[in-house]
């Protein structure tokens, strides 16, 4: 996902570059959302890593 951010910020510089204005702030929207969609899962993410159990009651891995 972060990947597809990225992409879309390369296409928004490029678009910017050659006078495109509507598609550069379209692919810039994109992007913002992309990437903060990204940052929540990767922070939803950590969050139930750490706090998941072996089935022994263990220490996480």
């Amino acid at each position: 996902m972060l990947s597809w951010a990225a992409v879309f910020l390369v296409i928004a510089i490029i678009a910017a570059v050659l006078g495109f204005g509507g598609i550069a702030a379209s692919a810039t929207w994109i992007a913002k959302v992309l990437f903060f969609l990204f940052l929540v899962l990767f922070l939803v993410s950590l969050v139930f890593h750490g706090t998941r159990r072996t089935r022994h009651g263990g220490p996480p891995l």
